[in-house]
């Protein structure tokens, strides 16, 4: 059973260490490659989603804190089947919620703006679990291929997405 307090343990286990790697975008607060000031990303939590933190230096209570309240409330998480709430968190993290919506709508075969609202909750609840978490990965996976940086950090995100697949097993 996926509950906050295991699906922020799982995504730590991502997202751990301070990088500031000049080659990701995330780690620019303003976005993009060269733009803005170089903070980095730790715990998840990037420059470009925070430009305001003092990334270096957030500490893991306070990185749950924002887990919490910017990103398991606002992406609705007590709405999702349990083999969903890691996928949709850890996707948001990694590629933003906007983009993880669009994912979940995917899987849920309704329109995939990125706007989370009632029909896509039931039809999220209304389909086959396991249709649904296959289909979301399979999307995941497909999107990380279109990306630019696809043969620099493909390696590190197949991974991911195998434990994924791992953890959709425990949680269905």
């Amino acid at each position: 059973m996926s509950s906050f307090e295991t699906t922020f343990s799982r995504t730590i286990g991502h997202e751990g260490k301070f990088q500031a790697n000049p080659k990701d975008r995330g780690n620019w607060t303003g976005g993009k490659e060269g733009v803005g000031e170089l903070k980095g990303t730790k715990w998840g939590l990037a420059a470009m989603t925070y430009p305001h933190l003092d990334i270096a230096n957030i500490t893991l209570e306070q990185a749950k804190e924002i887990y919490f309240n910017d990103w398991w409330l606002k992406l609705k998480m007590d709405c999702w089947p349990n083999v969903m709430k890691y996928q949709i968190f850890d996707a948001a993290f990694n590629h933003g919620t906007g983009r993880a919506n669009q994912f979940l709508q995917f899987a849920a075969r309704v329109k995939d703006d990125g706007v989370i609202g009632p029909k896509t909750i039931t039809a999220v609840n209304m389909t086959d679990h396991n249709d649904l978490v296959l289909r979301f990965l399979a999307k995941r996976l497909r999107y990380f291929t279109e990306v630019k940086t696809w043969a620099e950090f493909s390696r590190g995100w197949s991974l991911r997405v195998a434990q994924c697949l791992e953890y959709a097993a425990e949680d269905n």
